[in-house]
């Protein structure tokens, strides 16, 4: 039998074995409520303070900017909603595009319900936002922008400094959900101009669970959870103890590791795409050619559904993804892809292939292989 390879990277990764070690005494030994006043509280305590510094460190910020959530997704509705709700006395016109993580179109849609406009900006081709459209977007009354750093589907990278000093520029707060980003981009928000960014744990190696919200300090922020005083009075609820511990260890790691990881995913998918040229299938890229995550390849088989590949892969042992929704046992348009405005026979034949530190370059021509019998054989049929 075929051996398993997991090119779903982008959904989850599996947990580093020294992150796993890291958390191990916090499930069994330092244990204590961080908020406790005796000792075993107080070594929890420092155990969260010490990673939030450590995680503070490699995003070059304060680590009182930090706020650590149940993940990525409380991190983005916590910078929109927390935000929005802040400054509605302000303005009410909020801007998005079109392309981004549901946690940002589901906390947009979630404000219109309480009397706020939200704007969901086109993009290009290659899933790009465009400067001009944005800066048409813009009224007296918005307070707030969210563009993705990197897209989880086609990997396409915004350009986040650009917008940001645009942005900057007119007094506009502007947060982006950095999930896909984290790890393998040099994040250093210190040297960025965004004024909240959300990252994740269980995409870096680290545990599911927990992720973190950068909040500049300074502007007006309304906590989305009420019930005890942590985080500094914005997010309430015991902290994820071990979690936290093991989120810094797998930032510090993934840190230390880029380079070698990112010429790595590189060289897997330029070796899958050079396979499949060579074995003459039919096949279209999407995505920005040149801006965009090395981790994520998102390819179109030409003349098959995403559904038929997706459980002839998994047959053949390869985990691999459509990026989008899952509805009722059937698979929906890529509203990525559909923003995008890409071919119908494009749309419906997207799927999502994402690399990660347990794959090597040797397996990719296995995977290639793989994929090329496949749609050999379903063309032929």
């Amino acid at each position: 039998m075929s051996e398993m390879i997991y090119y779903d990277h982008a959904a989850t990764t599996p947990v580093h074995p020294r992150v796993v070690e890291a958390m191990l005494p916090y499930f069994t030994q330092v244990f204590g409520n961080p908020s406790s006043v005796h000792g075993y509280g107080r070594r929890a305590r420092q155990a969260i303070e010490q990673a939030r510094e450590e995680i503070a460190a490699l995003l070059a910020v304060d680590p009182k900017s930090l706020i650590f959530t149940a993940g990525g997704t409380e991190a983005d509705n916590t910078a929109i909603i927390g935000t929005a709700l802040a400054l509605r006395e302000k303005g009410r016109h909020l801007i998005t595009s079109q392309v981004e993580h549901h946690a940002v179109l589901h906390a947009c849609q979630h404000l219109q319900k309480m009397g706020f406009d939200v704007t969901y900006l086109p993009v290009d081709e290659t899933g790009m936002v465009r400067l001009p459209d944005l800066e048409a977007a813009i009224r007296p009354d918005t307070i707030l922008v969210s563009i993705m750093y990197g897209n989880n589907e086609v990997g396409t990278i915004q350009p986040i400094e650009e917008i940001g000093a645009f942005l900057r520029e007119r007094g506009i707060l502007f947060h982006t959900d950095a999930v896909q980003a984290f790890g393998v981009l040099p994040l250093r928000i210190g040297d960025l101009p965004v004024d909240m960014l959300s990252v994740s744990a269980h995409k870096i190696n680290g545990p599911k669970g927990v992720g973190a919200l950068y909040l500049r300090p300074g502007f007006p922020f309304t906590p989305l959870l009420h019930g005890g005083n942590q985080e500094r009075k914005r997010r309430a609820g015991t902290e994820n103890l071990a979690g936290i511990v093991g989120f810094a260890e797998a930032a510090k790691i993934a840190a230390s590791e880029r380079a070698e990881r990112v010429e790595k995913y590189r060289q897997i998918r330029d070796a899958l795409l050079s396979a499949w040229a060579q074995e003459g299938i039919s096949f279209a890229v999407n995505g920005h050619p040149t801006r965009v995550l090395p981790h994520i390849l998102n390819v179109s088989f030409l003349g098959i559904d995403t559904e038929t590949m997706l459980m002839n892969l998994d047959l053949a042992q390869v985990a691999a993804s459509s990026g989008s929704a899952c509805t009722s046992g059937s698979l929906e348009i890529s509203h990525v892809l559909k923003a995008m405005k890409l071919p119908e026979e494009r749309t419906r034949s997207a799927v999502r292939f994402s690399f990660g530190i347990t794959n090597t370059l040797e397996e990719a021509a296995d995977a290639a292989s793989r994929v090329a019998q496949i749609v050999k054989r379903l063309t032929r049929a």
